[in-house]
């Protein structure tokens, strides 16, 4: 059974009743034997916090000492537990769980370790549906970009009202210049969309920034959507250098290096050369327009230069019309 405190977004848990005590177990040691390992708190509200103290009985016949109580994640934690307990009585284990950063079906651990021989960790469970009275969902608008797709790049965010009370939103204000969101309504004071498109130029940087929307409700006052665009490079280089082995080479050492275009434009990759001497470099095209590979061979006995070094690959995209990849040394 559970019962609420009006304001203090905490949620008790009755102890369950316990079962009959086991008999004790002659020459056995403590035997840690819980009421229950499972909570199940059914439908929680999204920021409060429940609370269930774990029962458990010493059904052995010398003294159970708990170790150790670990939770699974930080939203989980435990109060002061009983620590010694003499066989035949019973102990408490006060765990603590906070909604605030979850939305859906929940399912949390807690792991128990004491002195019982055949049961030296012993696993509890947390579950329930947690609800938000708004619910926004993805609650991040996130954008992947490339230089080609930056001007025209958006994602959607929906924002359902669950309560009785009809919910009314402002228009969208953009703490980034780089960000503009549109409301759009699908069911008056029950459903919205929240449209974020990223406003260029970005120069080749990713950015962040947050929409905020007032409410007509006191819970929540406003909604804030954290808005993310990450530009992914026109040419993927994987991986974006060559690394040779640092000891002098006694034979000789190849590597491959796969090249992708991430533009709707095909490419062309051609007359692959190394600004270093003895470098033997082979290309291969193996998706048209989309990938090749670089196969780059190094002598015995190879010596790194002075100064830096590097492939040069002439390209026929304009973005990018050579690709360099780094040749450097291992440490």
């Amino acid at each position: 059974m559970l019962t609420g405190i009006g304001g203090m977004g905490v949620v008790f848990a009755q102890p369950a009743a316990l079962p009959p005590l086991p008999g004790t177990v002659s020459g056995g040691g403590p035997r840690m034997v819980f009421a229950s390992p499972v909570f199940d708190f059914g439908r929680l509200a999204s920021g409060q916090v429940a609370r269930h103290d774990f029962i458990f009985t010493n059904a052995g016949d010398a003294v159970l000492e708990v170790t150790a109580v670990r939770a699974s994640c930080g939203c989980t934690t435990a109060g002061e537990y009983s620590r010694r307990v003499e066989p035949g009585q019973t102990g408490q284990i006060p765990i603590q769980f906070n909604s605030g950063a979850f939305n859906g079906e929940i399912l949390k651990t807690v792991t128990v370790q004491s002195n019982d021989p055949k049961q030296p960790a012993i696993t509890l469970q947390i579950k329930g549906t947690i609800w938000r009275p708004v619910e926004v969902n993805p609650q991040f608008a996130m954008l992947q970009v490339t230089s080609e797709s930056v001007s025209n790049a958006t994602t959607t965010v929906r924002i359902i009202n669950h309560l009785e009370e009809p919910l009314v939103l402002s228009p969208p204000e953009s703490q980034n210049p780089h960000f503009a969101a549109e409301l759009r309504t699908n069911q008056p004071g029950r459903e919205y969309e929240l449209v974020v498109r990223v406003v260029p130029p970005l120069e080749g940087a990713n950015r962040q920034g947050v929409i905020s929307l007032n409410t007509s409700l006191t819970n929540p006052p406003n909604i804030l959507v954290t808005a993310m665009v990450f530009v992914q490079p026109d040419v993927v280089i994987i991986p974006p250098q060559i690394m040779v082995p640092a000891n002098p080479l006694t034979q000789d050492w190849s590597t491959v290096i796969t090249i992708r275009n991430q533009l709707n434009a095909p490419f062309e990759l051609s007359q692959p050369e190394a600004t270093v001497d003895g470098v033997r470099l082979h290309l291969d095209e193996i998706d048209a327009g989309r990938a090749y590979t670089l196969t780059a061979t190094f002598p015995a006995g190879f010596q790194f230069p002075a100064g830096a070094a590097e492939c040069l690959i002439q390209s026929s995209q304009p973005r990018q019309p050579v690709v360099k990849i780094p040749i450097l040394r291992a440490r």
